[in-house]
């Protein structure tokens, strides 16, 4: 029996490790998720420990990793015939499985490393056991401290404490709370005319920023109008404001439109140009000197348009994070819910519910993950035509209800000319259906269909600076 126990092998599994190898020495997006969520000492295999770290120095210095290089790195710090050669690293590349399973695999790979470690953890509290300490109450506590060290290391965040919140020590500001809010407050009776003393992300959308109080860190906001209402238009317009007026970087998934298709939106709007002359080329002096002076300014910021069609949720992910990683985004914009799928192979119908459900959790996981507002564009039910006033409700939000559980903020944006040219015409409503943080209504706003462009509504005044009241405006007609 004892012979027995003595070839035991650690749990491992080679082959998950060598698919994780490959899937990061293949895939950028496995790259991103393996290096975020493994380290070299869940790998058994020494070669494995080798590779892994090469591959995890090149991600976080935002290098390319395949083959080639990896071998090359391998080779440059003297480990290459330790990590099996040439050979065994193009093995691995061949041995690549698929990557929309690399969270997957990667979770296998951390449970044998979790359990190597209660083994390893056990038999060095049975070693002490059996020296038979004289402090009996300290081995306890020691064998104690080891078991909860890798409870910790699985489970990294197991609740905070209200004295280290209240404190500072693990706030997301690090300041007290007081002394947070005393800034707070100095900030709000300094504001100037023009500040809003909003917390959130400006999207100089005024009415829209005092209602939702900007775009909130970590939220999750869903766009839903019905085709040809402007959802991508306002969405841009946002990015603009965002990216160009904040200057902050900003991200785009585009699973509907080109990037060359989104450019020249943003170029119509930020240079104030039509569309069709901008396409066809019929411009003048006067209107090419605004688009030279708009792409002038637009090339000092950061704005990054990812339109690779059918992306899974799971590449999704990866991608937002090799953003975070690379360009420190703030904001992300994904066009639109219903075109991505989900971590499965297989996309039916009667599934495509449930899809939707683990797109929109993994979406809002995603917006905590990176610290960043999401908004996310989304198709509504064809049950608003049938309505009368076609005024959107949440009910209308397709294929799933778990949209407006998961979301933070719901919005439906709402143009009455398309159903009637002459029901408010350049007019659009933007009804805040939900918000978690806040109250809800309807803003008025304005659009330009030539720039693709939306703006604050400002309602007419009804006493003009220059009529005292409508007695004087009348008073040239009256018989008197």
């Amino acid at each position: 029996m004892n012979e027995t126990s003595k070839t035991k092998i650690p749990p491992n599994s080679k082959e998950s490790e060598m698919i994780v190898l490959g899937c990061m020495l293949t895939s950028i997006g496995s790259l991103n998720v393996a290096a975020d969520s493994l380290d070299e000492s869940d790998f058994y295999y020494n070669e494995h420990k080798l590779i892994f770290e090469t591959l995890r120095n090149c991600y976080k210095q935002d290098k390319p990793a395949d083959v080639h290089l990896v071998c090359e790195e391998l080779k440059r710090s003297g480990k290459l015939n330790a990590a099996g050669g040439v050979s065994y690293v193009t093995t691995l590349a061949q041995y690549a499985g698929t990557a929309a399973y690399i969270e997957e695999y990667a979770d296998l790979v951390r449970s044998k490393s979790l359990l190597r470690r209660m083994i390893y953890a056990s038999q060095e509290v049975e070693k002490q056991a059996f020296d038979e300490p004289e402090d009996v109450h300290n081995a306890l506590d020691t064998a104690q401290q080891k078991f909860f060290n890798i409870s910790q290391s699985a489970n990294p965040a197991a609740g905070l404490h209200l004295k280290d919140l209240l404190s500072g020590a693990k706030a997301p500001s690090k300041l007290p709370y007081l002394k947070e809010l005393q800034e707070r407050q100095e900030k709000f009776l300094n504001r100037t005319e023009g500040d809003l003393g909003i917390t959130g992300i400006p999207t100089h959308f005024i009415d829209l920023d005092k209602m939702i109080n900007g775009l909130g860190h970590s939220n999750l906001m869903i766009l839903a109008a019905r085709p040809a209402m402007g959802k991508t238009a306002l969405a841009l317009n946002i990015v603009e404001n965002v990216c160009f007026k904040n200057h902050q970087a900003v991200g785009i998934f585009s699973l509907e439109m080109t990037a060359d298709q989104l450019l020249h939106r943003i170029i119509c709007s930020q240079a104030d140009v039509e569309s069709d002359k901008i396409r066809t080329g019929a411009l003048n002096g006067n209107e090419f000197q605004k688009i030279v002076t708009a792409v002038n300014r637009m090339q000092k910021h950061t704005l990054i348009i990812d339109d690779q069609p059918g992306l899974k949720i799971t590449d999704l992910r990866a991608r937002a994070r090799r953003m975070k990683e690379s360009h420190n985004i703030s904001f992300l914009v994904v066009d639109y819910l219903q075109l991505l799928s989900g971590s499965g192979f297989v996309r039916n119908v009667e599934n495509r519910q449930s899809e939707i459900s683990e797109i929109s959790r993994m979406l809002k996981t995603l917006a905590r993950e990176l610290n960043i507002p999401i908004l996310c564009l989304s198709q509504l039910s064809r049950k608003v035509e049938e309505r009368q006033g076609h005024r959107p409700m949440m009910s209308d939000l397709r294929e799933s209800g778990s949209i407006e559980q998961d979301s933070d903020v719901v919005m439906f944006l709402l143009r009455r000319e398309y159903y009637d040219p002459y029901d408010k015409p350049g007019m659009a409503e933007l009804i805040v259906a939900k918000n978690r943080h806040g109250g809800v209504g309807t803003i008025n706003m304005t659009f330009r269909k030539e720039v693709a462009q939306f703006a604050n509504y400002s309602a007419a005044s009804s006493k003009s600076p220059l009529i005292k009241d409508n007695k004087d405006a009348f008073a040239a007609f009256s018989p008197d």
